[in-house]
């Protein structure tokens, strides 16, 4: 792994940082394919988007760009992540607003399994719930101990991703994936109003369903609606588009075979 701190190679995080002291901040992970990242200008508006709304007074568009750009072009396929932290400051929760942003890039060799394959992969349901807070709603906050929870929850590896839902029973997302169905020619994903990430990957699906001939529609999602869908995928910015094969809830197993959406998202991922 190679680290970038505030533009500058290596170095140390200051102990008195508040993303380290309070999760205050924001990140992104992004899959570089053939020296570019894919989806960027998706992934920097959802960064000025977090940044606007935690009152995060983050580097300049350009600043980012440039650094990303860089890094991306010595590379032909991995991942880039990029950390903006409010910055140091005194102990207590209220910032001063004399804070000055860290940010923090790091380069990953890309995981296995991280290849946008077509292989259905197998899901379970999680019982560590999301709490609600329409004010954090959306945002890829460095506060994932929810997920960090869920992920712990099993460690059968040919389990790909669980499933969580919030305090009413609703299905959010996986604990680092959004979740779409489709019933005919209607593709269904959790609308996230009071919790869960609105993935680059999952705004990119959207705005292709009507290529596709696919009414989009974002609304609350059962567990009676994952049993009469007729497929179901899952995505996020480094893997793309994954099919559901199964999905575990207790001792119950559902299986799908129809996988004809996300093979047409793919191919077209593919072109990015």
């Amino acid at each position: 792994m190679n680290t970038w701190i505030n533009g500058r190679g290596g170095g140390a995080i200051d102990v008195r940082d508040r993303g380290l002291q309070y999760g205050d901040g924001l990140f992104e992970t992004m899959r570089v394919r053939a020296g570019r990242v894919r989806l960027l200008a998706y992934h920097l508006e959802r960064l000025q988007k977090g940044c606007r709304r935690l009152r995060i007074a983050g580097p300049a568009l350009r600043v980012m760009m440039r650094e990303i750009h860089s890094i991306a072009a010595g590379h032909r396929e991995g991942v880039i992540k990029l950390i903006l932290t409010r910055g140091t400051g005194p102990r207590g929760y209220r910032p001063t607003g004399r804070e000055r942003c860290t940010r923090i890039v790091t380069w990953h060799a890309l995981p296995p399994g991280g290849d946008d394959g077509g292989t259905p992969v197998r899901v379970r349901l999680c019982a560590t719930p999301l709490g609600r807070n329409p004010a954090l709603a959306g945002l890829k906050t460095l506060n994932r101990l929810e997920s960090v929870l869920a992920r712990a929850e099993w460690s059968d590896v040919r389990i790909w991703e669980g499933l969580m839902c919030d305090l009413d029973g609703n299905i959010v997302c996986g604990t680092m994936s959004n979740l779409f169905l489709r019933r005919g020619s209607t593709l269904m994903t959790p609308v996230l109003d009071q919790c869960g990430v609105a993935g680059v990957m999952r705004r990119w699906i959207l705005a292709t369903a009507r290529e596709l001939k696919l009414r989009a529609v974002e609304c609350r999602v059962r567990w009676q609606d994952i049993r009469d869908a007729e497929e179901l995928f899952l995505s996020n910015a480094l893997v793309g588009v994954r099919s559901v094969g199964s999905i575990e809830r207790g001792r119950q197993r559902l299986r799908r075979t129809q996988f004809s959406s996300a093979d047409e998202l793919r191919a077209r991922l593919r072109l990015l």
